[in-house]
């Protein structure tokens, strides 16, 4: 549809979306013609809403859609409106909106449109988001306004939190920019005696090595500097929360460094869950093999970890994996009463592949699946599919 044809009925869907924070449907509203930019009857629109939501995904998905026909007096509109919820905050703001007092509800939300996560805060009949600081830090980095390392990193220590929106589009903000301000910053936080300010360098470093940059819509050009930081910065760093990020930036090298596999060998015993997860990216691998002669035995062993969390990560890294060997079959093969349905789907899937016959019985295990939640069941038809193949080979 074109914007042209799109009418009210698609802006009301638009703006229930974003009341949502539902960014999949905004989008895809947006593609069918959707107009952020639409007056509303209350004499907002729905891109203004998005930025009262708090809810940055959203917020850029409108934004990016609006283009180039924001005059300078929308521009204006929509950073003096983020910046008020954000000095405000999300329980003040809310109250100043609805007039409303009493206590507030708050919940946390996992938005997978952006990876990020936020609190959910309600009163008085309407919710919002607790991200306006990730919105004022988007809306600022998509309408040319740069902001000093300074304050982008009082940003993301203000929420002290390095899963919420608000330190990560802080982060993400600076590491587009791959500039020596932020990489010099980011090496003198290093060795901060505060494991905060250590764990937001360790994560500025990460992204710098997994964002694109809008200039060349390439990745930062300065790798290998990264990794004779994060190597050594590795082995030594205490806290298993500065320790995760380093890990990630290590995990994200595009070239196998036998010095990553060698550490992650080390680590596959850590004390820490979130530090072991992290050891099945290191080991180095072609397409069809393990290049390490314990890895296998490592995965093996990390797949009966006491942390469930380890144990979906090595059935992840597994069940899509080209090397389909007898030794991987069986590690996957053991995560078939797993308690998580998905891994145990995932399992099914890899020993399908491999062409092995433990998929049909482990297909049984999975139980009742709801398609509809689906969008796409590939995944769920494995089994069928290998029947079907060993159907047609004894056939032939």
């Amino acid at each position: 549809m074109a914007m042209a044809e799109a009418g009210p009925e698609t802006t009301d869907a638009l703006c229930l979306a974003v009341a949502a924070f539902d960014g999949r449907r905004a989008d895809a509203l947006l593609d069918a013609g959707a107009d952020p930019l639409r007056p509303l009857p209350d004499g907002s629109t729905p891109l203004l809403r998005a930025v009262i939501s708090g809810n940055a995904g959203v917020t850029v998905a409108l934004l990016r859609h609006a283009g180039d026909r924001l005059t300078e007096e929308e521009r204006a509109g929509l950073l003096a409106c983020a910046r008020h919820w954000y000095e405000t905050g999300a329980e003040a703001g809310l109250r100043l909106a609805t007039g409303a007092s009493g206590p507030v509800e708050s919940r946390r939300f996992v938005d997978d449109f952006d990876v990020t996560e936020y609190h959910v805060i309600t009163l008085g009949g309407m919710r919002v988001c607790d991200g306006h600081s990730a919105v004022l830090t988007c809306l600022e980095a998509e309408l040319g306004f740069r902001r000093s390392f300074d304050e982008l990193f009082a940003r993301a220590l203000a929420r002290a939190d390095a899963e919420h929106a608000d330190w990560w589009e802080a982060t993400v903000a600076l590491a587009k920019r791959s500039d020596v301000e932020a990489w010099e910053a980011a090496l003198a936080l290093r060795s901060d005696p505060d494991p905060l300010r250590r764990q937001f360098a360790a994560y500025l470093m990460w992204c710098f090595l997994i964002v694109e940059h809008p200039a060349t819509s390439e990745k930062w050009p300065w790798e290998r500097r990264a990794v004779d930081v994060l190597l050594p910065w590795a082995t030594e760093e205490t806290d298993p929360a500065v320790l995760v990020p380093v890990l990630r930036g290590l995990n994200s090298v595009d070239d196998d460094e036998p010095e990553i596999e060698e550490l992650g060998l080390a680590l596959r015993t850590h004390p820490d869950p979130r530090v072991r997860v992290q050891v099945p990216s290191m080991l180095g691998r072609t397409r069809y093999a393990y290049t390490h002669p314990e890895a296998l035995d490592v995965l093996a062993t990390m797949a009966r970890d006491p942390d469930a969390r380890v144990r979906a990560y090595v059935c992840e890294v597994l069940y899509e994996f080209e090397g389909r060997s007898r030794a991987v079959a069986d590690i996957l093969a053991g995560f078939l009463d797993e308690d998580d349905q998905l891994v145990r789907i995932k399992a099914v899937s890899g020993l399908a592949d491999a062409d092995d016959p433990r998929c049909l019985e482990g297909a049984r295990l999975i139980g009742p699946v709801d398609r509809a939640e689906w969008e796409d069941t590939w995944l769920l038809d494995a089994a069928e599919r290998y029947a079907q193949r060993r159907t047609a080979a004894a056939g032939s």
